[in-house]
């Protein structure tokens, strides 16, 4: 018997493959601008930062290994090398899954931040995760790096609801959030790996009516 569900002809399909191309390189061009304030500048990582990423990243190991995400079992998707970890983030903004920056304070690597698990149509929400050199914390760089990507998220992407999960212990992290404007909502039970076992964490959330200025705006107005 011959089914009589809808085969699109081949001017349709033609047509949802160059849709669906557009969509994917209008999502990458807009995590391929960089974000700026002042000294600061944040921009998608490329192959010519790995000796700078490596060297900060192994400068800062005990700084943020009680923090950094781990694998409670071994995951060949998750990349092992840096130029990997590249293919994979530019994969995952052309998907409009993800978006990583590299943080850089008068064009120097001092650390990354990333817009992830990003959900389009009915939900259009995102968590955000970030890490910065020792060094440099303190400066009120971090807030001002988050504070970006969240105006990108809110203006650039139209999305409603954004998450800063972290670990009950880091009061840096928590002070982070809070000078944003992001309020606690609730404990997640075991919610992700964390240096080597599932960890608690609380969730903090801004949604896109509770800073209508914008968040960059708020944290200056703080600051004053």
């Amino acid at each position: 018997m011959r089914s009589s569900a809808f085969r699109p002809g081949p001017d349709r399909c033609r047509s949802a493959r160059l849709f669906r191309l557009c969509l994917c390189k209008g999502l990458a061009d807009l995590g391929s601008r960089p974000l700026r304030d002042g000294e600061l500048t944040l921009r998608a990582l490329r192959g010519s930062d790995r000796a700078a990423w490596s060297a900060l990243r192994i400068r800062n190991h005990h700084w943020l290994q009680e923090w950094d995400a781990t694998l409670p079992q071994p995951d060949s998707s998750v990349p092992s090398t840096f130029a990997g970890m590249v293919r994979h983030l530019r994969r995952e903004a052309r998907a409009g899954r993800a978006w990583s920056f590299g943080i850089f304070a008068n064009g120097v690597l001092v650390g990354q931040v990333t817009l992830g698990g990003v959900m389009l149509g009915s939900m259009r929400s995102a968590s955000i995760g970030y890490w910065i050199d020792q060094d440099h914390a303190g400066r009120g760089l971090m807030p001002r790096a988050v504070a970006l990507v969240c105006d990108f998220a809110f203006f650039e992407l139209g999305l409603h609801r954004l998450e800063i999960n972290l670990r009950p212990e880091n009061r840096a992290s928590r002070r982070v959030a809070e000078k944003l404007g992001f309020t606690a909502e609730g404990l997640r039970s075991k919610y992700m790996h964390i240096n080597g076992d599932w960890r608690d964490h609380d969730c903090y959330v801004l949604l896109d009516g509770d800073l209508p200025g914008g968040v960059l705006a708020h944290y200056r107005a703080s600051t004053v």
